[in-house]
């Protein structure tokens, strides 16, 4: 960044852009600790459109962090459906018991307390510091990185993340951190939507597997699965399911290492 009316011109394309096209969430109208936590544990992975409708119907479910620190972990699994990576779900059930037993049912503020939590990494403690609580951080993700490579890299390829968070460093404001980063977030969908993807042009871009017979989709049917009945056999698995067993039984015991699922030899049900 060569002066600061540079960066001051940046910010007003970036703001410009948010007082006309600003897009309107349920965890940015009622910005709450809880509500902001658990946005972001929905948004890893899931694009904010799919997260809008699940949010508001687990919001209304469990709609505080000790609720849901004392819900079933099937009661939450069973929200959880249509979002996939249920894994994320488990790691918010174990956070929400964290933080009733730790902190009394208050999320912390510091960056280091917040990262200890399970499923919290540099990313989503710095992004529930921002949206949360106000607080200056610095943020990249894939909507952000694609404002920063289109309006200073257009026509670099392999962007490396060290070259663009000096200029977030530099050009963020400091003052209003919540508001920046949403209209941040909010022109990078759009420049996403617009042009040929920005975000395709950084070196950390990495295009995702097709979901239809993966693991992934395997793992998601026996979770699903699992909600709706308390247990099942290998066989009646396989038949909801309908994946090769080979298929089955390998995501299985993937589920059962990570602590998702148990089984007693015979059944499998929700740990």
């Amino acid at each position: 960044m060569s002066s600061q009316a540079a960066a001051t011109a940046f910010r007003d394309t970036v703001y410009g852009f948010y007082a006309r096209n600003k897009r309107v969430f349920p965890w940015r109208t009622n910005p709450t600790g809880y509500r902001v936590l658990v946005a972001e544990i929905m948004l890893q992975q899931t694009q904010a459109d799919r997260v809008t409708p699940k949010f508001n119907q687990f919001i209304s479910q469990f709609p505080t962090i000790k609720k849901l620190a004392r819900a079933n972990r099937r009661a939450i699994l069973k929200a959880w459906q249509g979002l996939g990576y249920n894994r994320r779900a488990v790691m918010l059930h174990q956070l929400a018991q964290t933080v009733v037993d730790t902190y009394r049912g208050r999320l912390p503020r510091a960056d280091e307390q917040l990262r200890a939590l399970p499923g919290v990494g540099p990313y989503t403690a710095s992004a529930i510091r921002v949206f949360a609580f106000n607080l200056d951080a610095v943020l990249i993700e894939t909507n952000i990185r694609s404002v920063y490579i289109d309006y200073f890299f257009p026509r670099a390829k392999k962007v490396d993340d060290k070259k663009i968070l000096p200029l977030i460093t530099e050009t963020r404001d400091r003052r209003n951190p919540r508001r920046w980063y949403s209209a941040l977030m909010d022109y990078g969908a759009h420049l996403k939507q617009t042009k040929d993807n920005p975000s395709r042009r950084s070196r950390s871009h990495v295009t995702q597997k097709p979901f239809a017979n993966s693991n992934r989709q395997t793992r998601g049917r026996i979770v699903a699965a699992l909600t709706k009945s308390e247990k099942l056999t290998l066989a009646e698995l396989i038949k909801k399911v309908v994946q090769p067993k080979n298929r089955v039984t390998k995501a299985l015991r993937q589920l059962i290492d990570e602590g998702l699922i148990v089984t007693n030899g015979h059944y499998y049900l929700i740990h």
